[in-house]
């Protein structure tokens, strides 16, 4: 079975980190290109050195290439901006398209919740870094319960984020807030992000926020368990920092939530 060859466009963090695990995981990929804006970008550099083919003129200089024609899948680490760019020309030569922008042109992807329902899919989007570690929680949840609210907090190094990222913060939090409600299962979701320029770098840390009913606290805890193993499947340094904690809110002590209103046990 011949691999499927592939290219990576954005050649910041996301696109570079990206990168070193495909020349480090060949066996379904073959990764035969990189594309950039920066003829000194540091990613583009690392690609040549390893033989893959580079250009530094974003999309157009991707279609000049000769391996374009062979192209069956692209991973897009831009900004949302460009994506909607980038996608339209994509897809019209046929190419599958994997969104790792918070553009959201695709449906929500989130591996162990639903991604054999969009493998079809020309456009995939993979909703943002704090959704990926995120709502699988969320919906480890909603799968025993009634979520009526999350919330999460995302704390990133400041490092890691490139100028991308940084341009993307708004829609960042919407684009996860989104996925918390169509792929978490919650009535309504918030998302925040905070980035940490503490050093040593950080490692990217999660907090996760539901406001649940219909489930008891074995059940809530069991199946969050079960979806850290799933997500470790695929990333094997996903896990639970500290163990699940409960907070039970009752007439005597009800939670308000602005644009929610009050809640009781």
């Amino acid at each position: 079975m011949s691999r499927v060859k592939a290219v990576i466009i954005g050649s910041g963090n996301i696109g570079t980190d990206l990168m070193i695990k495909m020349i480090k995981y060949p066996e379904n990929m073959e990764l035969v290109a990189v594309v950039g804006i920066d003829p000194d970008s540091e990613g583009l550099a690392m690609a040549k050195e390893r033989g893959i083919a580079t250009t530094y003129e974003g999309i157009e200089g991707l279609k000049k290439l000769d391996c374009y024609q062979d192209i069956g899948i692209a991973f897009d680490a831009t900004s949302a901006y460009a994506h909607k760019l980038h996608d339209e020309a994509l897809r019209a030569d046929g190419i599958q398209v994997v969104d790792l922008t918070p553009a959201a042109i695709g449906p929500f992807t989130i591996p162990p919740v639903n991604m054999h329902a969009n493998l079809d899919a020309q456009n995939v989007n993979m909703v943002t870094c704090g959704g990926q570690a995120t709502i699988p929680m969320v919906a480890a949840v909603s799968q025993v319960g009634t979520v009526h609210y999350a919330e999460i907090v995302a704390s990133v190094s400041s490092r890691s984020a490139g100028p991308g990222t940084r341009a993307n913060i708004d829609e960042f939090t919407r684009t996860t807030a989104r996925g918390i409600e169509e792929v978490g299962g919650a009535a309504k979701g918030k998302a925040i992000i905070i980035l940490n320029p503490a050093e040593p770098p950080m490692i990217m840390r999660d907090t996760v926020f539901t406001l649940s009913e219909g489930a008891e606290e074995e059940d809530i805890r069991n199946s969050i368990q079960d979806m850290v193993k799933e997500v470790q499947k695929y990333v094997p340094g996903y896990r639970l920092k500290q163990e699940v904690q409960f907070e039970r809110f009752g007439d005597n002590n009800p939670l308000k939530i602005p644009g929610l209103g009050e809640f009781r046990g």
